[in-house]
């Protein structure tokens, strides 16, 4: 917690307590959705190159979090850790305000370490003031509807697997690193069926880790990208489905790789759902 002492309260001027006072709304949309989110994904929709730099607007904002807690005399959960590490899911830094050290933490099994974090983060969803401490900071709620983009990815139609989906696919399956895997992990396997009737673009299975890649090619649309985001979530369900059945751990990932960019109005949808996506991948385009 070592950033989270040096950083003030998000009252100045400084560029990290601005960008606290931009993040504040963002997290609490994603409280009130009972969905964590990653680093580089808050990173990007505050228009931060550099998701490093989170750690000062974090710890702005936990020290924020701290002064209204006192002033009022009532406690408040730490928000600020519903940021969490891609490849962990847990909040870096951010250990320290669980009232345990991170040296303490790491002594913990995997599986108590899960139950740790998910124990604090339910502190953080049940907290029924957040539009009240937004009211009181002066900030503007995130006002979230995407009926619009759920009606269009509803009535798309697709016309087949094209060129470009093919070789964004096999270049995915040769390519673990794309995912943010190790370069040591097996190569990805192509169109793998799923109990559920479904069929994964790229499958990696590790020893202890199940990853499943939806591919969208740099030609796809927003209502196909769109439907890409919701596969994720249904990916995610079943692959950890097989894994329960299977008397397996229940360690997957679902990610969503683009050709193209993520289209800006569908970066706060992709987030909202916590749905992990690497986009402007453009090796398989030939």
């Amino acid at each position: 917690m070592a950033t989270a002492t040096t950083a003030a309260p998000m009252f100045g001027d400084k560029l990290y307590q601005e960008r606290a006072r931009a993040a504040l709304p963002l997290l609490v949309r994603q409280a009130e959705a009972a969905t964590p989110i990653f680093y580089s994904s808050l990173a990007r929709e505050l228009g931060m190159p550099n998701p490093r730099n989170l750690n000062y607007v974090l710890g702005c904002i936990g020290q924020t979090i701290q002064h209204l807690s006192q002033q009022k005399g009532e406690p408040i959960p730490p928000i600020q850790c519903l940021v969490v590490n891609k490849a962990t899911g847990f909040p870096g830094e951010g250990i320290g305000w669980f009232n345990i050290t991170m040296e303490d933490f790491s002594s913990l099994p995997l599986k108590r370490q899960k139950e740790v974090v998910q124990a604090q983060l339910q502190r953080v969803y049940s907290y029924s003031r957040w539009p009240d401490l937004l009211s009181e900071l002066d900030l503007t709620p995130i006002e979230t509807n995407f009926t619009s983009a759920v009606r269009a990815a509803t009535t798309f139609r697709g016309g087949g697997e094209g060129a470009e989906h093919k070789k964004l696919k096999e270049f995915v399956a040769a390519n673990p690193s794309v995912v943010g895997l190790p370069a040591s992990t097996p190569m990805g396997t192509t169109a793998v069926p799923l109990p559920s009737g479904d069929c994964l673009d790229v499958s990696f299975q590790a020893k202890s880790l199940w990853v499943a890649v939806e591919v969208k090619s740099a030609i796809s649309s927003p209502a196909d990208i769109t439907r890409g985001i919701f596969q994720c979530i249904k990916y995610r369900a079943v692959l950890d489905a097989v894994l329960l059945a299977e008397r397996r751990p229940q360690n997957s990932r679902a990610i969503l790789v683009l050709g193209g960019s993520m289209p800006s109005d569908l970066l706060p949808l992709a987030n909202l759902l916590g749905v992990e996506f690497v986009h402007q991948v453009s090796g398989g385009q030939g």
